[in-house]
Protein backbone atom coordinates (compact mmCIF):
# COMPACT_ATOMS: atom_id res chain seq x y z
CA UNK A 1 0.00 0.00 0.00
CA UNK A 2 1.64 3.40 -0.88
CA UNK A 3 1.33 6.44 1.48
CA UNK A 4 -1.18 7.70 -1.62
CA UNK A 5 -2.94 7.33 -4.72
CA UNK A 6 -0.83 8.36 -7.49
CA UNK A 7 -3.76 8.05 -10.11
CA UNK A 8 -5.26 10.59 -8.06
CA UNK A 9 -2.24 12.65 -7.67
CA UNK A 10 -1.82 12.49 -11.43
CA UNK A 11 -5.73 14.05 -11.71
CA UNK A 12 -4.18 17.30 -10.01
CA UNK A 13 -0.96 17.71 -11.56
CA UNK A 14 -2.68 16.76 -15.02
CA UNK A 15 -4.42 20.15 -14.13
CA UNK A 16 -1.55 21.72 -14.42
CA UNK A 17 1.41 23.13 -16.68
CA UNK A 18 3.53 20.16 -17.58
CA UNK A 19 6.26 22.00 -16.25
CA UNK A 20 4.79 23.47 -13.37
CA UNK A 21 3.73 19.91 -12.31
CA UNK A 22 7.47 18.95 -12.69
CA UNK A 23 8.55 21.57 -10.23
CA UNK A 24 6.25 20.50 -7.75
CA UNK A 25 7.13 16.81 -8.10
CA UNK A 26 10.89 18.01 -7.57
CA UNK A 27 9.52 19.75 -4.51
CA UNK A 28 8.06 16.92 -2.57
CA UNK A 29 11.27 14.84 -3.42
CA UNK A 30 13.22 17.78 -1.78
CA UNK A 31 11.11 17.72 1.22
CA UNK A 32 11.08 13.89 1.43
CA UNK A 33 15.15 14.00 1.30
CA UNK A 34 15.21 16.25 3.90
CA UNK A 35 12.45 14.17 5.98
CA UNK A 36 15.13 11.09 7.04
CA UNK A 37 12.33 9.09 8.59
CA UNK A 38 9.64 9.24 5.91
CA UNK A 39 12.43 8.80 3.63
CA UNK A 40 13.59 5.73 5.06
CA UNK A 41 9.66 4.83 5.42
CA UNK A 42 9.20 5.24 1.49
CA UNK A 43 12.35 3.99 0.26
CA UNK A 44 11.31 0.84 2.52
CA UNK A 45 8.04 0.63 0.20
CA UNK A 46 10.09 0.87 -2.88
CA UNK A 47 13.31 -0.16 -3.38
CA UNK A 48 14.14 -3.29 -4.61
CA UNK A 49 17.11 -5.38 -4.47
CA UNK A 50 18.43 -8.99 -4.50
CA UNK A 51 21.70 -10.75 -5.48
CA UNK A 52 20.00 -12.24 -8.81
CA UNK A 53 19.76 -8.44 -9.52
CA UNK A 54 22.76 -6.99 -8.23
CA UNK A 55 25.67 -6.19 -10.79
CA UNK A 56 28.94 -4.43 -10.14
CA UNK A 57 29.60 -2.09 -12.77
CA UNK A 58 32.11 0.49 -13.12
CA UNK A 59 33.38 -0.79 -9.61
CA UNK A 60 30.26 -0.21 -8.17
CA UNK A 61 27.61 -1.84 -7.21
CA UNK A 62 23.76 -1.18 -8.70
CA UNK A 63 21.17 -2.79 -6.49
CA UNK A 64 18.98 -2.76 -9.07
CA UNK A 65 19.39 -2.47 -13.12
CA UNK A 66 16.32 0.43 -12.98
CA UNK A 67 17.62 3.67 -13.38
CA UNK A 68 16.46 7.68 -13.89
CA UNK A 69 17.24 9.18 -17.03
CA UNK A 70 18.82 12.31 -18.05
CA UNK A 71 16.32 15.00 -18.26
CA UNK A 72 14.29 14.98 -14.52
CA UNK A 73 17.04 16.05 -12.48
CA UNK A 74 18.74 18.84 -14.28
CA UNK A 75 20.94 20.64 -11.76
CA UNK A 76 21.49 17.54 -9.31
CA UNK A 77 18.53 18.26 -6.85
CA UNK A 78 17.17 14.94 -6.48
CA UNK A 79 19.83 12.72 -5.73
CA UNK A 80 19.44 11.56 -2.53
CA UNK A 81 15.49 11.38 -3.33
CA UNK A 82 16.28 8.85 -6.18
CA UNK A 83 16.68 5.66 -4.04
CA UNK A 84 13.41 6.56 -2.38
CA UNK A 85 11.91 6.25 -5.51
CA UNK A 86 13.06 2.30 -5.81
CA UNK A 87 16.20 3.36 -8.66
CA UNK A 88 18.97 1.42 -8.45
CA UNK A 89 21.45 4.47 -10.04
CA UNK A 90 20.22 7.71 -11.50
CA UNK A 91 21.58 10.05 -14.29
CA UNK A 92 22.21 14.07 -13.89
CA UNK A 93 21.88 16.57 -16.16
CA UNK A 94 21.88 17.70 -19.08
CA UNK A 95 24.39 20.14 -17.29
CA UNK A 96 26.06 23.04 -19.89
CA UNK A 97 29.11 25.21 -18.93
CA UNK A 98 27.45 28.11 -18.34
CA UNK A 99 23.82 28.36 -17.26
CA UNK A 100 20.99 28.73 -19.85
CA UNK A 101 17.28 29.23 -19.55
CA UNK A 102 16.59 26.66 -22.31
CA UNK A 103 14.06 27.26 -25.12
CA UNK A 104 10.83 29.76 -25.11
CA UNK A 105 8.02 28.03 -23.01
CA UNK A 106 5.81 26.39 -23.43
CA UNK A 107 8.10 23.82 -24.28
CA UNK A 108 6.85 20.80 -22.23
CA UNK A 109 3.45 18.49 -23.43
CA UNK A 110 1.64 15.64 -23.06
CA UNK A 111 0.61 13.54 -24.94
CA UNK A 112 -1.93 12.01 -22.76
CA UNK A 113 -3.47 9.20 -25.07
CA UNK A 114 -0.14 8.08 -26.54
CA UNK A 115 0.84 7.68 -22.86
CA UNK A 116 3.81 10.00 -23.82
CA UNK A 117 5.60 13.58 -23.50
CA UNK A 118 7.12 15.89 -26.44
CA UNK A 119 9.59 18.22 -24.72
CA UNK A 120 11.99 21.14 -26.25
CA UNK A 121 13.14 21.86 -23.04
CA UNK A 122 16.69 22.81 -24.60
CA UNK A 123 19.12 22.10 -21.77
CA UNK A 124 17.99 24.37 -19.22
CA UNK A 125 19.39 24.12 -16.04
CA UNK A 126 21.97 26.37 -14.15
CA UNK A 127 25.73 25.34 -15.17
CA UNK A 128 28.58 23.57 -14.17
CA UNK A 129 29.22 26.03 -11.45
CA UNK A 130 26.05 25.20 -9.59
CA UNK A 131 25.97 21.33 -10.47
CA UNK A 132 29.17 21.07 -8.54
CA UNK A 133 28.29 23.17 -5.45
CA UNK A 134 25.21 20.42 -4.93
CA UNK A 135 27.82 17.44 -5.72
CA UNK A 136 29.97 18.90 -2.85
CA UNK A 137 27.35 18.86 -0.23
CA UNK A 138 26.92 15.09 -1.15
CA UNK A 139 29.47 14.01 1.46
CA UNK A 140 29.36 10.34 2.00
CA UNK A 141 26.89 9.23 -0.91
CA UNK A 142 27.08 5.75 -1.24
CA UNK A 143 25.23 5.68 -4.76
CA UNK A 144 25.45 4.98 -8.21
CA UNK A 145 25.36 8.36 -10.28
CA UNK A 146 25.95 9.20 -13.70
CA UNK A 147 26.84 12.75 -15.43
CA UNK A 148 24.78 13.68 -18.82
CA UNK A 149 26.95 16.79 -20.25
CA UNK A 150 26.47 19.03 -23.34
CA UNK A 151 27.37 21.99 -24.63
CA UNK A 152 25.48 25.34 -24.79
CA UNK A 153 23.27 26.75 -26.64
CA UNK A 154 25.15 29.87 -28.17
CA UNK A 155 28.61 27.44 -28.37
CA UNK A 156 28.91 26.76 -32.47
CA UNK A 157 29.59 23.91 -33.93
CA UNK A 158 33.26 24.44 -34.13
CA UNK A 159 33.89 25.41 -30.45
CA UNK A 160 31.55 22.35 -29.61
CA UNK A 161 34.57 20.54 -27.97
CA UNK A 162 35.49 23.58 -25.76
CA UNK A 163 32.35 22.98 -24.23
CA UNK A 164 32.54 19.47 -23.30
CA UNK A 165 36.37 20.04 -22.43
CA UNK A 166 35.10 22.45 -19.61
CA UNK A 167 33.10 19.49 -18.21
CA UNK A 168 35.37 16.67 -18.33
CA UNK A 169 37.58 19.04 -16.29
CA UNK A 170 34.65 20.47 -13.90
CA UNK A 171 33.38 17.06 -13.29
CA UNK A 172 36.74 14.42 -13.46
CA UNK A 173 36.27 13.30 -10.01
CA UNK A 174 32.56 13.22 -9.51
CA UNK A 175 30.05 10.42 -10.05
CA UNK A 176 30.91 7.34 -11.44
CA UNK A 177 30.21 7.63 -15.50
CA UNK A 178 30.02 10.84 -17.66
CA UNK A 179 27.51 10.98 -21.01
CA UNK A 180 28.07 12.83 -23.65
CA UNK A 181 24.73 13.81 -24.91
CA UNK A 182 24.87 14.86 -28.61
CA UNK A 183 21.79 13.82 -29.33
CA UNK A 184 18.82 15.74 -27.84
CA UNK A 185 16.99 17.33 -30.46
CA UNK A 186 16.24 20.57 -28.90
CA UNK A 187 19.83 22.59 -29.33
CA UNK A 188 20.49 23.85 -32.94
CA UNK A 189 23.05 21.95 -34.51
CA UNK A 190 23.39 19.50 -31.73
CA UNK A 191 23.17 16.07 -33.67
CA UNK A 192 25.09 17.68 -36.34
CA UNK A 193 27.83 16.73 -33.86
CA UNK A 194 26.98 12.43 -34.31
CA UNK A 195 29.54 12.14 -37.11
CA UNK A 196 32.55 10.39 -36.57
CA UNK A 197 35.30 13.11 -36.99
CA UNK A 198 33.96 14.31 -33.83
CA UNK A 199 33.50 11.59 -32.08
CA UNK A 200 37.36 10.31 -32.53
CA UNK A 201 38.12 13.92 -30.97
CA UNK A 202 36.08 13.63 -28.08
CA UNK A 203 36.87 10.76 -26.49
CA UNK A 204 40.51 11.19 -27.32
CA UNK A 205 40.19 14.11 -25.62
CA UNK A 206 38.43 12.72 -23.16
CA UNK A 207 40.89 10.32 -21.96
CA UNK A 208 43.83 13.32 -21.59
CA UNK A 209 41.22 14.43 -19.33
CA UNK A 210 39.53 12.03 -16.79
CA UNK A 211 39.71 8.39 -16.30
CA UNK A 212 35.90 7.93 -15.37
CA UNK A 213 33.87 6.15 -17.81
CA UNK A 214 32.53 8.33 -20.80
CA UNK A 215 29.29 6.90 -22.26
CA UNK A 216 27.87 7.92 -25.59
CA UNK A 217 24.22 8.39 -26.13
CA UNK A 218 22.42 8.35 -29.54
CA UNK A 219 19.78 9.92 -30.80
CA UNK A 220 16.66 6.92 -32.19
CA UNK A 221 16.59 8.33 -35.36
CA UNK A 222 19.43 7.67 -37.44
CA UNK A 223 19.56 4.54 -39.60
CA UNK A 224 20.79 1.20 -38.15
CA UNK A 225 24.07 0.90 -39.79
CA UNK A 226 24.68 4.73 -39.23
CA UNK A 227 24.29 4.63 -35.74
CA UNK A 228 26.33 1.05 -35.70
CA UNK A 229 29.33 2.86 -37.38
CA UNK A 230 28.71 5.69 -35.22
CA UNK A 231 29.10 3.40 -32.18
CA UNK A 232 31.78 1.51 -33.41
CA UNK A 233 33.87 4.38 -33.86
CA UNK A 234 33.07 5.77 -30.50
CA UNK A 235 33.55 2.36 -28.67
CA UNK A 236 37.03 2.27 -30.80
CA UNK A 237 38.28 5.90 -29.41
CA UNK A 238 37.41 4.96 -26.18
CA UNK A 239 34.09 5.05 -24.97
CA UNK A 240 33.31 2.81 -22.04
CA UNK A 241 28.99 2.65 -22.87
CA UNK A 242 26.42 3.27 -25.11
CA UNK A 243 23.47 4.52 -24.31
CA UNK A 244 20.48 4.11 -26.24
CA UNK A 245 18.36 5.80 -26.90
CA UNK A 246 17.43 10.05 -26.45
CA UNK A 247 13.97 11.53 -27.33
CA UNK A 248 12.70 10.95 -31.22
CA UNK A 249 11.63 13.72 -33.78
CA UNK A 250 9.37 11.02 -35.95
CA UNK A 251 6.31 13.14 -35.74
CA UNK A 252 4.43 10.24 -37.27
CA UNK A 253 4.79 8.54 -34.62
CA UNK A 254 0.97 10.36 -33.49
CA UNK A 255 -1.93 11.94 -34.65
CA UNK A 256 -2.34 13.46 -31.43
CA UNK A 257 -3.91 17.07 -30.81
CA UNK A 258 -1.31 17.87 -28.82
CA UNK A 259 1.58 16.86 -31.12
CA UNK A 260 3.56 19.71 -31.96
CA UNK A 261 6.43 19.58 -34.91
CA UNK A 262 9.59 20.68 -32.72
CA UNK A 263 10.88 19.04 -29.51
CA UNK A 264 11.56 15.58 -29.10
CA UNK A 265 9.12 12.58 -28.41
CA UNK A 266 9.47 10.41 -25.44
CA UNK A 267 7.21 7.56 -23.90
CA UNK A 268 4.84 4.86 -25.14
CA UNK A 269 5.44 6.03 -28.61
CA UNK A 270 8.96 5.71 -28.27
CA UNK A 271 9.20 2.29 -27.08
CA UNK A 272 9.40 -0.03 -30.37
CA UNK A 273 11.47 2.99 -32.10
CA UNK A 274 13.96 2.46 -29.29
CA UNK A 275 14.06 -1.36 -28.95
CA UNK A 276 14.76 -2.06 -32.70
CA UNK A 277 17.63 0.64 -32.89
CA UNK A 278 18.95 -0.57 -29.59
CA UNK A 279 18.80 -4.68 -30.60
CA UNK A 280 20.48 -3.83 -33.97
CA UNK A 281 23.32 -2.03 -32.41
CA UNK A 282 23.50 -4.59 -29.78
CA UNK A 283 23.77 -7.17 -32.21
CA UNK A 284 26.97 -5.67 -33.41
CA UNK A 285 28.48 -4.14 -29.86
CA UNK A 286 26.95 -6.89 -27.36
CA UNK A 287 30.00 -7.96 -25.02
CA UNK A 288 32.13 -5.21 -26.46
CA UNK A 289 30.72 -2.71 -24.41
CA UNK A 290 28.41 -1.52 -21.82
CA UNK A 291 25.24 -1.10 -23.08
CA UNK A 292 22.32 1.07 -21.43
CA UNK A 293 18.55 0.87 -23.31
CA UNK A 294 16.06 4.15 -22.52
CA UNK A 295 13.29 4.86 -24.42
CA UNK A 296 9.48 3.69 -23.53
CA UNK A 297 10.20 0.61 -20.82
CA UNK A 298 6.50 0.85 -18.90
CA UNK A 299 7.01 -2.92 -17.94
CA UNK A 300 9.21 -5.90 -16.47
CA UNK A 301 8.99 -7.86 -20.13
CA UNK A 302 10.24 -4.41 -21.76
CA UNK A 303 12.90 -4.06 -19.33
CA UNK A 304 13.89 -7.78 -19.86
CA UNK A 305 13.23 -7.61 -23.36
CA UNK A 306 16.04 -5.07 -23.07
CA UNK A 307 18.28 -6.86 -20.98
CA UNK A 308 18.08 -9.89 -23.50
CA UNK A 309 18.75 -7.84 -26.21
CA UNK A 310 22.22 -6.94 -24.67
CA UNK A 311 21.31 -4.13 -21.62
CA UNK A 312 23.05 -4.43 -18.76
CA UNK A 313 21.51 -1.41 -17.13
CA UNK A 314 17.82 0.36 -18.31
CA UNK A 315 16.29 3.55 -17.26
CA UNK A 316 12.76 5.31 -16.83
CA UNK A 317 11.57 8.67 -17.34
CA UNK A 318 8.57 9.53 -18.90
CA UNK A 319 6.65 6.37 -18.13
CA UNK A 320 7.04 7.53 -14.66
CA UNK A 321 4.41 10.46 -15.31
CA UNK A 322 1.94 8.13 -16.51
CA UNK A 323 2.69 5.39 -14.11
CA UNK A 324 3.93 6.79 -10.75
CA UNK A 325 6.78 5.61 -8.67
CA UNK A 326 5.12 2.19 -8.52
CA UNK A 327 6.65 1.39 -11.79
CA UNK A 328 10.16 1.07 -10.57
CA UNK A 329 9.35 -1.29 -8.00
CA UNK A 330 7.00 -3.37 -10.05
CA UNK A 331 10.04 -3.65 -12.87
CA UNK A 332 12.09 -4.71 -10.24
CA UNK A 333 10.05 -6.89 -8.82
CA UNK A 334 8.98 -8.48 -12.50
CA UNK A 335 12.32 -8.88 -13.26
CA UNK A 336 13.37 -10.98 -10.63
CA UNK A 337 10.48 -13.53 -11.36
CA UNK A 338 11.32 -13.26 -15.03
CA UNK A 339 14.80 -14.55 -14.80
CA UNK A 340 14.04 -16.63 -12.13
CA UNK A 341 10.94 -18.25 -14.37
CA UNK A 342 13.72 -18.60 -17.34
CA UNK A 343 15.99 -20.70 -14.71
CA UNK A 344 18.58 -17.57 -14.16
CA UNK A 345 20.88 -17.70 -11.21
CA UNK A 346 22.04 -14.21 -12.28
CA UNK A 347 20.94 -11.51 -14.30
CA UNK A 348 24.49 -11.59 -16.09
CA UNK A 349 23.30 -14.83 -17.24
CA UNK A 350 20.00 -13.08 -19.19
CA UNK A 351 22.16 -9.96 -20.46
CA UNK A 352 22.45 -10.87 -24.03
CA UNK A 353 20.80 -14.05 -24.20
CA UNK A 354 19.62 -12.91 -27.65
CA UNK A 355 22.93 -13.38 -28.82
CA UNK A 356 24.45 -16.44 -27.08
Amino acid sequence: MSLFSYNNLKKILFKLDPETAHSIAGLGLRAVSHCPTIQNMIKNQNFVTDPIIQQTIFGRNFQNPVGLGAGFDKNGQYITAMPTMGFGYTEIGTVTPMPQEGNPKPRLFRLIEDQSIQNAMGFNNKGSDYMLERLDKLYFLDYPLGINIGKNKLTSEENALNDYEILFKAFKNYGDYIVINISSPNTPGLRDLQNESFIKAIFAMAKEITSQPVLLKIAPDMEAQDAIDLCNVAVEAGAAGIIATNTTIDYSLTDSSQKQDFGGISGALLTEKSYQLFRAIAKELYGKTLLISVGGIDSAEEAYRRIKAGASLVQVYSMLVYKGPALIKEINEGLIKLLQADGYKHISEAIGADWK
